[in-house]
């Protein structure tokens, strides 16, 4: 019976200890605008990134990247997971983080 309450007390440590970890973790997005499709994407997946950095996050899993053409200028929405592992950076916008 000892071992039976032992058994269930880890297993409550376990999942206590989980839902924690997963609380630190958030989606983040960006966008980017540009003349062109593939400079769009790069503003938008490396802005993505100063982002999370500047957050003081890590991102986990892949970054979803989906553009708009319009007539003239080309929107990219970028996101990913991204979870706390240190203070937040000092940042100027996107694209500048000491």
């Amino acid at each position: 019976m000892r071992s039976l309450k032992l058994g269930f007390a880890t297993i409550a440590v376990v999942f206590a200890l989980s839902a924690t970890a997963q609380a630190d973790c958030v989606k983040i997005g960006a966008v980017g605008q540009a003349v062109t499709h593939d400079i769009a994407v790069l503003f938008s997946t490396h802005g993505l990134a100063n982002v999370i950095y500047g957050q003081g996050r890590v991102g986990k899993g892949p970054v979803h990247t989906k553009c708009d053409d319009a007539s003239t200028m080309t929107t990219c929405h970028s996101s990913q997971m991204a979870c706390k592992v240190t203070t937040p950076k000092p940042c100027i916008g996107a694209w500048l983080c000491l």
